[in-house]
């Protein structure tokens, strides 16, 4: 069974101009950070020519498909039955993009197809993330 998870996705990034500018996106699971997604952006849609990656809760990215949620750096929410908004905020500024809400549902099926919603820590390591503290402390 796979246990990571790539999914190429288009976004729309939602600027202060009339029109939306469409980037590229990867949506990242992985078994062994279960309780995590991670969105990448490649270097042509941030300001500084940097790839730019999000982690965040995938229990936000269930929530925040139903509505609102979030309350910290990544804040989403539902933008009529199509789209999706995930807010990202940074000491640099901030960002709004829009996804399809369809892609990111198929994405969090896949996600609980390899860790069931529930069973995350069930999937940690506890006494190899225990010994990998003390080795570094």
């Amino acid at each position: 069974m796979t246990t990571d998870i790539d999914q190429a996705v288009q976004a729309q990034l939602i600027a202060s101009t009339p029109e939306a500018r469409a980037i590229p996106a990867c949506l990242r699971y992985e078994r062994d950070d279960p309780f995590a997604v991670r969105v990448s952006f490649p270097p042509s849609a941030s300001l500084d020519g940097s790839a730019v990656e999000w982690t965040f809760g995938r229990e936000l990215l269930a929530a925040g498909l139903r509505g609102p949620a979030g309350s910290g750096d990544v804040q989403m929410w539902p933008s009529g039955p199509q789209w999706t908004v995930l807010e990202f905020h940074a000491p640099e500024g901030m960002a709004m993009v829009q996804f399809d809400t369809a892609d990111l549902r198929r994405f969090l099926g896949r996600s609980y197809a390899v860790v069931p919603e529930g069973s995350e820590a069930g999937e940690l390591d506890l006494d190899e993330g225990l010994a990998s503290l003390l080795r570094d402390a």
